[in-house]
């Protein structure tokens, strides 16, 4: 599962940095990118108390959550959820 999550990080991170190089401000909109990503995992992880859904904290999750930001977050959540059911 860790696999798949890091290849699925990876993946993104190569669209993270083609997206990230178009723009106007390359390095301002990545930082800001993996900020929110840590940001909101570190709120699903606070709200899992509450919620029964937590994801762990691994260097797979971390790169994940780093590199896609809000939709890394949103997809590991969505498996979580399914894995679940």
């Amino acid at each position: 599962m860790q696999s798949l999550f890091l290849a699925v990080g990876l993946l993104g991170a190569l669209v993270v940095a083609i997206t990230a190089v178009k723009g106007h401000r390359p390095v301002r909109t990545a930082l800001a990118s993996g900020m929110l990503g840590v940001a909101s995992l570190g709120a699903v992880n606070l709200a899992g108390a509450y919620t029964g859904i937590s994801i762990a904290l691994s260097y797979g999750t971390a790169l994940v959550a780093v590199t896609l930001g809000l939709p890394g977050v949103t997809l590991m959540l969505m498996v979580r959820f399914l894995a679940m059911l």
